[in-house]
């Protein structure tokens, strides 16, 4: 087991910087898209489940050193796992939806989508018997060609987002769009705030360091010091993520999966507890709301139309 680690001066010292966001994506090991070549969504049900006690992990962590998280829970682990979202809101964390089935936005129709998103958030409204109006698309999958899913979020009462990463990637993306929360405005007049996931220039270049793999695949210091460079040095907010599996390396393993999808999923799952603890010490976190009121940015607004000619 993890010894606590005691928090020096100097980590005080940078931990009253900027308030981040920190966001955790409640979802199962199987439930990845990086797997979704070698697991079928119907056998979801008969594979071990590890969501929970991970989970708990995580919340002991995040008590233990006095920070407050965003969870963005999957109304198919809230089914199955009331009590557990019902604890994270009793500690006094934020619960926002991450959709119910963890399908890609622009795989799905638009009905399909509303349909979904709707379901899971009337599951976690009637868990924590409060509203939920922050959503993340499973895998930032609100891109250029599933734009119009912002539409359906404001139809349904959400209020912000954080799905789109302005990098380009093989799966998501909207490269140009703005790297610090801002609001958009969608088609039908509805203001949405957004709050992107994290991305540091180099050379010109968008690399993306908001957690998750990114920050199991970097030493650390790297991490940090493109986390570091992203926020302009600790003054603008950045947004972190990680899920309950990625500090699980006992986990069942998919040898079959493709070498590209084994590599995005395993890769230094036995060093992310520890690296998560570090992080804790050498940034100041909060939940996504409460990084978004402190900042008070100035509030770049965009059409959704524009959103288009970012991508």
């Amino acid at each position: 087991m993890t010894e606590p680690v005691q928090a020096t001066a100097q980590e005080e010292g940078r931990r009253s910087g900027t308030l981040h966001a920190l966001s955790v994506d409640v979802e199962d090991y199987f439930h990845v898209a990086a797997l979704s070549g070698v697991i079928a969504p119907e056998d979801w049900g008969t594979l071990p489940s590890r969501v929970e006690q991970n989970t708990e992990r995580l919340l002991e962590l995040f008590d233990r050193r006095q920070v407050k998280c965003t969870f963005f829970v999957l109304g198919w682990v809230a089914e199955r796992y009331p009590a557990l979202i019902r604890k994270l809101a009793d500690h006094g964390h934020e619960i926002a939806s991450h959709g119910y089935s963890h399908q890609l936005v622009y795989n799905q129709t638009p009905a399909v989508f509303t349909e979904e998103t709707r379901k899971s958030k009337a599951i976690l409204e009637d868990i924590i018997q409060q509203p939920v109006t922050g959503y993340r698309a499973a895998s930032y999958s609100i891109t250029r060609e599933s734009l119009w899913a912002l539409d359906i979020l404001a139809e349904l009462g959400f209020t912000w987002d954080s799905s789109i990463f302005p990098i380009h990637h093989d799966r998501y993306g909207i490269p140009d769009s703005p790297r610090t929360p801002y609001t958009i405005q969608t088609s039908t007049g509805v203001a949405l705030r957004e709050f992107p996931l994290t991305t540091a220039k180099l050379f010109r270049m968008s690399i993306p360091a908001a957690g998750g793999g990114y920050f199991r695949q970097f030493p650390y210091p790297v991490f940090r010091h493109l986390f570091r460079m992203a926020s302009a040095g600790d003054t603008q907010p950045q947004m972190f993520y990680l899920h309950p599996w990625e500090i699980d390396p006992d986990q069942p393993r998919y040898n079959n999966a493709s070498w590209l999808s084994r590599f995005r999923h395993y890769t230094n799952l036995d060093k992310c507890y520890g690296r998560l603890e570090r992080l804790l010490g050498d940034f100041r976190f909060g939940t996504v709301s409460q990084s978004y009121e402190e900042y008070k940015p100035d509030r770049i607004k965009l059409h959704q139309n524009e959103m288009i000619r970012l991508a």
